[in-house]
């Protein structure tokens, strides 16, 4: 498992699955000439992106970020049509570093699409339950709120089979909530309206988690926004401000969706200056 350290906070990647998903929507009005360059497709025109949290370590806390796609969460026809082609391992992860799912204390979730939030519920029989049953789970209330009631295009990420189970752990919040101090959710909209981002600070060093509003490192241009983005324009005003605020400070920026790099750094440039590679 790949880790990076920022001051005295390590961070762990878990192993949370994978899916394939098309990269024309992944990449919204870029041509694809343009987008296939920095980041291949297959003969599907089909991207691979990761499903892997992170473990945020930092006084006494075991923090999630994001809970991955879950095990048997998915019908066999989502799971061909999102390219599922592996799930999640998340409890022999967490095992590796002498940790169970009871030992997780935040869950942080950016957003609750379904590629984020299917790991929050896992089946015992024919119930499902909490996950982490002892973890308290935070999302911005405008998330939370349309996780519960979603329109006309958003019920087709927010399921009932991911909120229902968990919904006694849940502690929304509004503009922002810091968790310890040196981690914090702000919120930002964009990719969905309730879309929040993670911010690490740790002894002079950064780490931003921009979450689907930067899903792979070919993402970095400001323009380059999903076309799953409910409030594009928003997208990328967030991108402005925090891309900027994290090459001011000499940021990581981490992912959860690359499957080929863990975190980089760019300089003011947009050249790699430093990386932590996914293993294969």
């Amino acid at each position: 498992m790949e880790q990076l350290k920022i001051g005295d906070i390590t961070i762990t990647w878990l192993s949370g699955g994978v899916t394939h998903l098309d990269g024309g929507a992944m990449f919204g009005v870029v041509p694809k000439p343009l987008w296939s360059k920095k980041y291949p497709c297959n003969d599907h025109n089909q991207i691979e992106l990761r499903t892997d949290p992170l473990l945020v370590q930092t006084e006494g806390k075991n923090i999630l970020i994001e809970s991955g796609i879950g095990v048997n969460k998915l019908p066999d026809k989502q799971r061909r049509n999102f390219g599922v082609t592996e799930e999640s391992s998340i409890e022999q992860a967490l095992g590796q570093l002498g940790l169970t799912t009871d030992d997780v204390h935040y869950v942080l979730m950016t957003h609750m699409h379904f590629d984020h939030a299917c790991g929050l519920t896992k089946w015992e029989g024919n119930e499902l339950v909490p996950t982490f049953k002892n973890a308290s789970i935070v999302t911005s209330q405008i998330e939370w709120d349309e996780m519960r009631n979603p329109n006309i295009r958003s019920r087709n990420t927010y399921w009932k089979e991911n909120w229902e189970a968990i919904i006694d752990q849940v502690v929304p919040f509004e503009k922002e909530r810091e968790l310890t101090s040196d981690v914090k959710m702000i919120h930002t909209g964009g990719h969905s309206d309730g879309h929040s981002i993670v911010l690490i600070e740790s002894n002079g060093e950064t780490a931003i988690h921009l979450a689907d509003l930067l899903p792979t490192h070919a993402h970095q241009n400001v323009l380059w926004v999903m076309a799953y983005d409910d409030y594009p324009m928003m997208s990328i005003f967030q991108k402005q401000k925090w891309i900027g605020y994290g090459l001011e400070n000499n940021a990581w920026f981490t992912f959860y969706h690359d499957a080929f790099y863990r975190a980089l750094k760019w300089n003011k440039e947009g050249e790699i200056m430093e990386s932590i590679e996914r293993e294969t």
